[in-house]
């Protein structure tokens, strides 16, 4: 019966979630354009209020790991911890990707985001979860022409981005939030000690891609 504290702050829009075993309590989409530290706390008490929830109720806090904005992975993960080291509780951090991933139909599904600089975050999953191969960033027509040719589906936040590109490929929508995705995905994967949870960043930084000598 494990009660799962959900978030994702990696993107302009985030989202809170709460999980009670297997079961989605409620997600609560969030848009915040200049980052979510200003933003995450004055919806998380309200939300745990609704539904009667203390923070010492919950059994696993987890977050999106990632990629997506570092300043955002960055935030998530340090609440958290924050959160999961003051009531002596474990954590999970969830690869985005996978999240997009859970909202496939087909057996195999790519989960395809958008990474700006004409790349994109992509992946291949399994129908239950499992990564087939390496998360990776490249460009969009390089990570299709990889794909094994019975893969047919590609999952994306953005199908207006990606609509032509992807053609004759069934392209499915993901959400916007996440939480809820991370949060029932975090109910069947190992839990860790916060101290063991990183940041699933795929590409470098811009400091480490423009660093000169």
């Amino acid at each position: 019966m494990a009660k799962i504290l959900a978030l994702d702050t990696t993107a302009d829009f985030g989202s809170l979630a709460l999980i009670h075993n297997g079961q989605v309590v409620e997600e609560l989409p969030l848009h915040s354009t200049d980052g979510f530290s200003h933003v995450l706390w004055q919806h998380l008490d309200p939300l745990l209020k609704r539904h009667n929830w203390r923070l010492s109720d919950i059994d696993c806090f987890a977050a999106a790991s990632g990629p997506g904005s570092f300043t955002g992975v960055r935030i998530g993960l340090t609440a958290i911890k924050g959160l999961a080291d003051v009531e002596g509780k474990p954590v999970a951090a969830v690869s985005n990707l996978q999240a997009i991933a859970h909202y496939g139909t087909q057996a195999m599904r790519a989960a395809i985001l958008d990474a700006r600089r004409g790349e994109v975050y992509a992946a291949l999953y399994t129908a239950s979860g499992a990564l087939v191969g390496d998360e990776s960033v490249t460009p969009l027509p390089q990570f299709l022409a990889s794909l094994p040719p019975t893969v047919t589906e590609c999952v994306t936040q953005t199908p207006e981005v990606f609509q032509s590109a992807l053609a004759p490929r069934i392209v499915t929508p993901a959400p916007r939030a996440l939480a809820a995705a991370i949060g029932l995905i975090a109910e069947h994967m190992p839990w860790q000690d916060p101290i063991a949870v990183d940041a699933n960043y795929v590409r470098r930084s811009d400091a480490e891609l423009f660093w000169k000598d």
